[in-house]
């Protein structure tokens, strides 16, 4: 998976976080994305399913961020407008995920969130089409 081209959220850069995690649907993939805008880079998390059998093909794709920097450690810090997955944890339960994410690359933070919501998410908001979006 390549940085896409033009104005997309993800048009610059993109990094790998966490190890992906394996579901029935693929191996679900935290990214972080980064996007040059004239205040500096804007770094931002997103989403992306690849195929259980052959890792190397992208099923899906988000076509927006699921989250990016809003509060005051995550605007400000060592380097502004920042936040990148660097870990996660799955509940007993297989469903809640705990992601620890840099901020502001001053700090690390936890979000919560649920492994079927993220999936949802990518369902409704992914891209299978890589002929415009050079991933």
């Amino acid at each position: 998976m390549e940085a896409r081209k033009g104005a997309w959220w993800d048009a610059n850069k993109i990094g790998l976080s966490s190890p992906p995690i394996e579901t029935p649907q693929g191996w679900l993939v935290l990214y972080h994305g980064v996007k040059h805008t004239a205040s500096g880079a804007l770094y931002r998390i997103g989403l992306a399913l690849f195929d259980l059998q052959k890792p190397d093909v992208c099923l899906l794709r988000g076509d927006s961020w699921i989250f990016g920097p809003e509060t005051e450690y995550e605007r400000g810090g060592d380097v502004h407008d920042v936040v990148f997955p660097c870990g996660h944890t799955i509940g007993l339960d297989g469903d809640a995920i705990n992601i620890y994410y840099g901020a502001g690359d001053s700090c690390i933070a936890l979000a919560q969130a649920s492994m079927r919501s993220l999936l949802n998410w990518l369902d409704e908001n992914g891209k299978t089409d890589d002929a415009d979006r050079n991933f």
